[in-house]
């Protein structure tokens, strides 16, 4: 069966229509005044492409890619699989000081000879120790938690590493550092704040799971108001 074809609108409600399209138009355009009348706000500002400078110079050259780089996550050698799946029955310093050794066999230490004697000498995580109490937060999205561990290095550095568990075996999917004001995790993310040399302003660090890598991937950079207060390591 045909479909019926609509009906044609009479032409005095087609003239209606298009005087009043029109007029809404133009008091768009001109803008009111308090008193109703129309009034003209001035010409539009014409758009322009961005403008390119000096481009008869080439560009810099793109750095060669680093070969050394892992592509993934980076399994901690030296630690006996978790079988269970259950990250939180990791033991934090026994995971720190295995990646402190495998981080100076591969001749990139992490901490000063210093520093690494008080981690071996910490008996627990936490207050007096450079290894701060373990944090778990879902990094990857996968409704299982990660471990977050941070370390006290000197100059008020913080080392920020993050590990999950594939198959049992412990992975390193972050390793940053900074002087940060506070460290946050949103949405899956690991924000970080640092001081930056202007006053009233803080450089904000996101670091977001990017699952082709399968790590954690700076995703932004931002030179932000500043909004953190400072640590209480800071503060004393």
């Amino acid at each position: 069966m045909p479909h019926p074809r609509p009906l044609p609108v009479p032409g005095p409600v087609r003239a209606a229509s298009l005087v009043l399209a029109v007029a809404g138009a133009a008091l768009a355009l001109a803008g009111c005044t308090g008193t109703g009348r129309p009034e003209n706000a001035g010409p539009t500002k014409v758009a322009s492409s961005p403008a390119r400078l000096w481009p008869d110079r080439p560009p810099a050259p793109q750095p060669p890619t680093d070969k050394n780089g892992q592509d993934g996550p980076s399994p901690v050698p030296g630690l006996h699989r978790e079988g269970s799946g259950n990250i939180r029955k990791l033991d934090v310093l026994s995971v720190v000081r295995a990646q402190n050794t495998a981080d100076r066999r591969a001749d990139e230490p992490a901490f000063s000879r210093a520093t690494e004697r008080k981690i071996d000498a910490c008996t627990t995580a936490g207050v007096h120790c450079p290894v701060r109490a373990p944090e778990y937060q879902d990094l990857t999205h996968d409704g299982k938690p990660e471990l977050i561990v941070g370390i006290e290095g000197t100059g008020h550095t913080l080392a920020i590493w993050a590990y999950t568990l594939r198959n049992g075996v412990v992975n390193r999917i972050l390793d940053t550092a900074g002087t940060p004001l506070s460290v946050e995790v949103a949405d899956g993310e690991v924000l970080m704040r640092e001081p930056t040399g202007s006053p009233g302003y803080e450089m904000r660090t996101v670091y977001a799971w990017d699952a082709r890598r399968r790590t954690m991937e700076i995703r932004a950079v931002e030179f932000d108001h500043a909004v953190s207060s400072p640590s209480p390591e800071r503060t004393r």
